[in-house]
């Protein structure tokens, strides 16, 4: 969340980010986080937490849409080097987020295998209909994040971590429009 701050604010320090950093990570890597994230162009986590390389394993799907391949990458971290930290980034204004939206409404299927990102947004959907709201796009979106980071914090896998205190499984969501990212679900106390 430093980093973040730095974003914000444009006093970027880009660490870790010179041929003596990449010298020293070719032998190993031991990032501090996981972030699942949007694919979306505006949305990169190395840039908004001012990271450098090998700071962050970082996995990017639709609308953070999660799968047998892509919860097996977030694991990964945590499960084989001690990983503290999973982000689960949503953003401002998501693109697949409003399309499985328009989908799901009007009963439209999405073509090829945007579908399966359809699928996995499900819930969310869902819930922001129940909810309601003014904006049921951003309602989605923030939910798919909710969601996805209880289902990790639950996963058979990760919850012995969550449980210990060596893990921490965080939703957060990134505005488009300020840079800053907010934590909406499991901070660290």
């Amino acid at each position: 969340m430093e980093g973040n701050k730095r974003w914000v604010s444009g006093d970027l320090q880009h660490p870790d980010r010179d041929p003596n950093r990449r010298q020293f990570v070719a032998e190993g890597q031991e990032p501090f986080g996981a972030i699942l994230s949007c694919i979306d162009s505006r949305v990169p986590p190395e840039l908004l937490f001012d990271t450098g390389l090998g700071d962050l394993y970082v996995m990017r799907t639709g609308g953070e849409a999660v799968g047998p391949v892509v919860t097996g990458s977030v694991e990964y971290g945590p499960m084989t080097s001690g990983t503290p930290l999973i982000v689960v980034l949503g953003h401002q204004r998501c693109g697949a987020v409003e399309a499985a939206y328009k989908s799901l409404r009007d009963g439209k299927p999405l073509p090829g295998n945007l579908e399966a990102i359809v699928k996995a947004l499900r819930p969310a959907y869902e819930q922001a209909v129940r909810e309601g709201g003014a904006d049921p796009v951003d309602s989605m979106a923030r939910a798919q994040v909710t969601l996805t980071a209880a289902d990790l914090r639950s996963n058979q896998d990760l919850a012995p971590l969550v449980r210990k205190d060596a893990l921490a499984v965080v939703g957060a969501y990134y505005s488009l429009d300020t840079g800053k990212v907010e934590v909406l679900a499991g901070a660290p106390s």
